[in-house]
């Protein structure tokens, strides 16, 4: 679901209410001052200032309708809508277009828009919380004059692989930014520290009305890019302190985000098509972090969630159309004949089959790798008669 992040880089939560409205003046001197502390702490040198400008709330309303009409065209987010309910992550009646413009009007404080390379503030942000925000956008801000954040975080149908990248970028801004507040705190050699800071943004989400009523892939995929992407981030610095985590040393998968041993091995995720891929409503990959959301919905524990997506490899589902129903063909590989197995029994116990469908669950191999196939659909759907296979892309 990072598809639907793509709207704006952003950050901030307002948790109380704002006692003034932030001016321009004001905004400007922060952000002069801030400039070189977020150079110090990132290793890099603004190439150019960027613009900053504030905007009132109702300007971020429209700003993110815009972009998420640009961004994802509604016969892709039509697409994304099918599939996540054909998983069983939101309910049928969701709205999504109109629940994401809602829980990001809601969650926005700043953002940095790579079109215009302007940093925008939201005119009702509470100035207790300026310097965070502007520490944070600045970073993205700095990340954009050394890499293309825009297309990283458009890459069409590759969702596991965008999530990895904004998770890099988010986690770099969520450190820089902390660092800023809390120049003498080491964040990256104090658990201690790191573990309240979780705690606290877990808790804020449910003081947030729109982000507490929201179905739990839509929190996970909000939260996932600050922490787990801090997480690695951190590490990151430590295992590498003269490099950066982008570029040609940017994650490709939530698995090397989740496990940073994996990304020092150089596990790649395997790439995956579906036969007749070309002719499905939607397709795209889940990767390890939505497939334990997956089963942290279906069997509502996070210890099952996580030993069920364990050694993953690869997967990639497509949707079909089938009537007034949609068919899912869903493949996924795995690195060694255990963990299939495991996932395997883990979808045969709690996939939950619904009235009038039909659930099959192979276990298979494609391209001499162990691998799973669920399928779900309708019992008359044509498809059951010559069911979609998986072939290794390399």
């Amino acid at each position: 679901m990072a598809l639907l992040c793509t709207g704006a880089v952003a950050c901030g939560a307002r948790d109380v209410e704002p006692t003034q409205q932030i001016n321009a003046q004001l905004v400007n001197e922060k952000a002069l001052d801030l400039i070189p502390r977020v150079e110090a702490i990132v290793g890099l040198e603004f190439k150019s200032e960027p613009g900053i400008e504030i905007r009132t709330r109702d300007q971020v309303r429209a700003y993110l309708i815009d972009r998420l009409n640009s961004q994802i065209p509604p016969e892709e987010l039509d697409g994304i809508t099918r599939a996540y309910r054909l998983f069983g992550l939101i309910p049928d009646t969701l709205d999504l277009r109109s629940f994401i413009v809602s829980l990001y009007t809601e969650q926005v404080a700043g953002y940095y828009d790579p079109d215009s390379t302007t940093l925008y503030v939201v005119s009702d942000s509470d100035p207790i919380e300026l310097t965070l925000v502007l520490a944070h956008e600045l970073v993205h801000a700095l990340q954009d004059q050394y890499i293309p954040v825009d297309s990283l975080l458009s890459l069409s149908r590759e969702n596991d692989r965008r999530i990895a990248a904004q998770a890099v970028l988010e986690g770099q801004a969520t450190l820089v930014s902390i660092g800023v507040m809390l120049p003498e705190q080491d964040m990256s050699r104090v658990p201690e520290f790191w573990t309240q800071f979780r705690d606290i943004v877990r808790q804020q989400q449910e003081a947030m009305p729109v982000l507490a009523s929201a179905p739990n892939v839509l929190k996970e995929t909000m939260i996932f890019p600050y922490l787990a992407g801090a997480d690695f981030v951190r590490w990151f610095m430590l295992e590498y302190p003269d490099s950066q985590p982008f570029g040609i040393a940017m994650p490709t998968s939530s698995e090397q985000i989740l496990h940073p041993e994996r990304y020092r091995s150089g596990d790649a995720p395997i790439r995956l098509r579906v036969e007749s891929e070309e002719n499905a409503l939607y397709s795209n990959v889940l990767g390890e972090f939505e497939i334990r959301v997956l089963f942290q919905e279906l069997a509502g524990d996070e210890d099952i969630a996580r030993r069920a997506a364990a050694g993953w490899g690869g997967d990639r589902f497509a949707v079909f159309a089938d009537g007034d129903a949609d068919a899912l063909v869903w493949w996924s590989v795995w690195d060694n004949e255990m963990s299939a197995r495991r996932f395997r029994r883990t979808i045969e116990s709690e996939w939950i089959a619904r009235r009038g469908r039909r659930v099959e669950i192979l276990g298979a191999a494609v391209g001499g790798l162990p691998a799973v196939r669920v399928v779900d659909a309708a019992d008359g759907w044509s498809g059951w008669d010559a069911l979609p296979g998986a072939e290794r892309v390399q």
